[in-house]
């Protein structure tokens, strides 16, 4: 079994194992269940026998199950360890930096800071792992990248330190088929809507697991709304698309691009006091920082506060 087999085994049974549902898993991981079905019987039916009782709720490990979920973690334990023995061994010239980001993140924050990092450090090359947050974080903690660039710092792993630019703001974009649209409007004022009114809206969204979607859920719960979904995607840019073709409101970083289209929709700035993101660099909290990393982050930083609020 390779590296990558085994990690993905290991996340699709964790995550059976806090929803007791295929479905809710699947979502959870960015996949569809049939395909995480296929995954679980193939892995059974290699090893014969049953690894999740699902006859009950919640879910819960056989013996076998445990047997063979232990083999996973010491997998996971001894590639960790196999990594940081490589990095520590490698030749202190190699100047290349991997680091992890999500993709439409990468497209508008990289621009803005590793020029600068690459003019001070010419000799150096960038290894860019555009993944989602949720698989970037995991191989940072693994010793697999040198640093981590996400959003919403405070909700990742504490053996990490952060580096966060400061509080940015999302936009809410209201096509024609809400009823909070208004025509031929442009942006409409800040302080308009409260955020009940906004999320009552028919919606699209980006999956469970995003860092948008951790806010929108969270103050969901706060508010006690029951959100009317129509779609959801995994790809923020694909979300966008689906509200500027009237599927219904959605909830955009101001990383994301989005040109004024009255006509089709209005664009609303949500207060930053009720909904806000920050951007951070991130390293291992093991990690020996050298002069060049320092100079990673302080260009990160330095080139944040010009965007920051």
């Amino acid at each position: 079994m390779s590296k990558l087999e085994s990690q993905d085994i290991l996340c699709y049974i964790d995550s059976l194992l806090k929803y007791s549902n295929f479905s809710k898993a699947a979502q959870s991981l960015y996949i569809s269940q049939p395909y995480l079905t296929k995954v679980i019987k193939k892995v059974e039916s290699q090893l014969d026998c049953e690894l999740i009782t699902r006859n009950k709720l919640p879910y819960r490990l056989t013996e076998q199950g445990k047997i063979y979920y232990q083999y996973l973690t010491s997998l996971e334990h001894s590639y960790a360890k196999l990594m940081k023995e490589i990095s520590y061994a490698s030749d202190i010239g190699n100047k290349v930096l991997r680091i992890g980001i999500l993709p439409s993140l990468g497209s508008y924050l990289t621009p803005l800071f590793l020029p600068a990092f690459l003019k001070l450090h010419p000799a150096y090359k960038i290894n860019l792992v555009e993944d989602l947050p949720e698989k970037n974080e995991k191989r940072i903690q693994n010793v697999e990248l040198d640093f981590w660039i996400g959003q919403n710092s405070s909700s990742i792993s504490p053996n990490l330190n952060a580096f966060s630019w400061g509080k940015h703001s999302y936009r809410a974009v209201i096509p024609r088929v809400c009823e909070l649209y208004q025509k031929n409007v442009a942006v409409i004022p800040e302080g308009t809507f409260d955020i009940p009114t906004i999320l009552s809206q028919q919606l699209v969204l980006t999956s469970k697991g995003s860092a948008v979607r951790k806010q929108i859920d969270q103050l969901l719960s706060v508010h006690k709304i029951q959100p009317n979904i129509v779609m959801e995607s995994n790809e923020i840019h694909t979300v966008l698309k689906l509200a500027k073709q009237n599927m219904g409101l959605t909830i955009i970083p101001e990383s994301v691009r989005i040109d004024e289209s009255p006509a089709e929709y209005n664009i609303y700035p949500i207060p930053i006091d009720k909904m806000s993101l920050d951007y951070f660099i991130a390293h291992h909290s093991e990690r020996k920082l050298s002069s060049v990393d320092h100079d990673l982050i302080h260009t990160f930083l330095n080139h944040g506060q010009q965007c920051a609020v």
